[in-house]
């Protein structure tokens, strides 16, 4: 039977809406010389069915707190995204969550795809472009970022749903390729979304077997389905990425499915619709060149004369799908959440605050105080003590640790586990999984939960990728490093971290922070929980430091400055100064009474935090040559890391104690004589400066 006159013009405008994201990715790209046209182009029909069919989303409000999330993991495949943000009608979002009524992004923005300022950077970019839920490009992150915001989304759900008031019910959509499937974040993150029975998770994985050196026969035989059943997941197939009503059949099974992550393997061929499929390369990575777009748009009956065009009726088509579903979605779930705050002031206060990066009122009230004690404790024993307090106070602090909560003292005392049948818990049990760790912590992050994560320092080396992104993203990530100096002793040069600071500390937007007591501890989650943009590494101790007499030394409330001086010679005016963070800053106050009582003028300086030091110096410029006056350059640093960087702060003429090859296996007495910590070694070091 034919079809009817209303059906076949349905299937028009349906698949003009579809060439129109592949043809405007291929202008794109052609116009920047530079990018990913056939991957959009392969998944321009699936993104169709999701986006126009399924999605719960009103582009009017891109920030309505119970959306679906789409994530494209598969991050060079940008222009599919700013294709469905333009075309969908997505506004942009102010700093404040303030929507205006600007465009997301506009055509002129896909005219200058890949160009300086424009909204359609090479890569998805968090913040600087509404409607991008999260930074992605390297490949992995956004399938981990996902599993963040499907355990964000179910721990909100677990709080605040009451009967009469499903609050939270979203779903988080991402799509990935071949690149994402072989990533082992990937699988990390996978293996604990199946654990979780997270059912509001839904990956796509686009199989075009395609990456840039080739077919994946060249890299890869496993089953992938195989693997996700054996992770716990429910896999679909879509045999043909054309088929829009199996691609939809697929979704809607998705939503039935309540007891595990569902993922949907689609076979596609990589710039479907191309005459010239077989040039996979410049398809995947380069430009099509004019002719081959040409061609294409032949094939798809475009104008071939036409760049960036849009047909009559397509803007309007999107806005009668997804426009007019997500404008009456978003409607109720604000009446809703109306008749909620009436009946749940508080907690409606909560979410509120949760949404705008907000703190209680005394979040920080029963924060401990610690008198002076030469034995003094370990930071990672404090940090534990400060963060339960906080965690009394701010609910939706959440977190846990790579399987090394009893060492990284990470646990909320009295909270439940986040599992499958408690997703209100607040420990999280990340497992051995530190790359999917940090990864899920930023897709936490980003749904405005406040989320840490934690392992030992030498293993930042696993999370680097994820804590980079974060400080790119400017989301308030926290990860906590316990175990962060030659202080593991017997554990030997393997768990011993050495250049791991220097590396942290050059991550542009990464807040480092290496208290050197108690107070100082309880300052640095202070710190980090205030920020808004900014992610923090709190770098803690294995082994006990002195608890500093503060009647004595100066108020562990400096720490907010970066570095700040702790104890001065007379009158203020040193002639050496001895700069000391985490456990080697007793060292440093060590030496300095030595010096004094010897009539040498010191000053310590304590710096747990150049990066906070450096910010803090930018807003008041004058606060540098008062805590490191240039007059003085006989200066000795003291840290039980990599000596890289500190001479921005010793100078030419001073010295940094520090290591310059890894660590050894023995005591940690035996280590730190060995190595050369000690206060003698400091005094001899200051002592040698002033006879220059």
């Amino acid at each position: 039977m034919a079809p009817s006159t209303a059906s076949t013009a349905q299937q028009s405008i349906e698949q003009l809406a579809i060439n129109t994201i592949r043809t405007l990715a291929m202008d794109a790209v052609q116009a920047a010389n530079s990018g990913h046209p056939g991957s959009p182009m392969g998944m321009a029909p699936n993104a169709y069915v999701l986006w126009q069919r399924i999605l719960r989303y009103d582009p009017a409000h891109p920030v309505w707190p119970n959306r679906d999330r789409f994530v494209l993991s598969a991050g060079h495949a940008s222009m599919l995204i700013y294709s469905l943000l333009h075309l969908t009608g997505v506004k942009r979002v102010e700093e404040e969550m303030t929507v205006t009524g600007d465009p997301a992004v506009s055509m002129d923005d896909i005219k200058r795809f890949r160009q300086l300022h424009s909204k359609t950077p090479g890569h998805p970019e968090y913040r600087f472009t509404s409607g991008v839920e999260t930074t992605t490009g390297p490949l992995g992150q956004g399938v981990a970022n996902s599993v963040g915001m499907a355990i964000a989304g179910k721990w909100l759900a677990a709080r605040y749903n009451k009967p009469g008031y499903e609050l939270f019910n979203f779903n988080v959509y991402s799509f990935a390729g071949d690149g994402c499937m072989q990533e082992g974040i990937s699988s990390e993150a996978a293996s604990m979304a199946g654990h979780l029975k997270l059912a509001n998770l839904c990956w796509m994985y686009d199989s075009n077997q395609i990456t840039i050196e080739g077919h994946t026969h060249l890299s890869m035989s496993e089953d992938v389905a195989a693997r996700f059943k054996a992770y716990g997941w429910h896999v679909l197939h879509v045999e043909d990425g054309n088929d829009l009503a199996a691609m939809e059949a697929a979704y809607k099974t998705f939503l039935k499915t309540d007891d595990a992550p569902t993922m949907i393997i689609v076979n596609s061929h990589i710039g479907w619709g191309s005459p010239n499929k077989q040039d996979t390369h410049s398809a995947h990575g380069e430009p099509l060149g004019d002719k081959e777009i040409e061609l294409t748009k032949a094939v798809y009956g475009w104008p071939t004369d036409k760049k960036f065009y849009v047909p009559d009726g397509v803007y309007e088509h999107w806005q009668q799908g997804i426009g007019a579903r997500g404008e009456k979605l978003h409607a109720e779930w604000v009446a809703l959440f109306g008749k909620y705050k009436a009946e749940y002031p508080e907690l409606a206060k909560e979410l509120e605050e949760i949404q705008t990066w907000q703190l209680p009122a005394g979040w920080d009230q029963g924060l401990p105080t610690y008198p002076a004690d030469p034995k003094g404790k370990a930071s990672r024993d404090v940090g534990g003590e400060a963060q339960n307090a906080i965690a009394k106070n701010v609910p939706w602090l959440i977190g846990g640790s790579a399987d090394l909560a009893p060492s990284t003292k990470t646990l909320i005392k009295g909270a439940e586990s986040f599992q499958a049948t408690s997703y209100g818990g607040r420990n999280m049990h990340y497992g051995i999984r530190e790359h999917a760790m940090a990864a899920v912590v930023n897709g936490m992050a980003v749904t405005r939960v406040r989320p840490y994560g934690a392992t030992f320092l030498v293993f930042s080396d696993y999370c680097r990728n994820s804590i980079r992104l974060a400080a790119i993203m400017e989301v308030p990530s926290i990860f906590v490093f316990t175990h962060d100096s030659l202080g593991v002793g017997e554990d030997g040069p393997t768990h011993q971290p050495i250049e791991h600071l220097a590396s942290l500390r050059a991550i542009p937007g990464l807040l480092v922070i290496r208290p050197g007591d108690a107070n100082e501890t309880v300052e640095a989650w202070k710190h980090a929980m205030q920020q808004t943009k900014e992610p923090t590494a709190l770098i803690f101790s294995r082994q006990a430091m002195p608890t500093l007499d503060r009647t004595k030394y100066a108020s562990a409330d400096g720490l907010h400055r970066g570095a700040y001086v702790l104890a001065d010679a007379p009158g203020g005016k040193p002639d050496v100064i001895l700069i000391g963070t985490g456990t080697e800053l007793g060292l440093a106050v060590e030496a300095y009474e030595k010096l004094t009582a010897e009539g040498i003028a010191a000053r310590v300086v304590s710096m747990p935090s150049t990066s906070v030091f450096e910010h803090y110096c930018k807003k008041h410029p004058e606060y540098r040559e008062q805590v490191l006056p240039s007059s003085v350059r006989a200066r000795v640093s003291i840290e039980m890391g990599a000596a890289y960087g500190w001479e921005r702060y010793v100078g030419l003429d001073g010295t940094a104690i520090g290591m310059h090859s890894f660590g050894a296996s023995a005591p940690l007495k035996d280590v730190m004589a060995f190595f050369g910590f000690s206060s003698a070694a400091v005094i001899d070091a200051a002592k040698k400066l002033l006879k220059r």
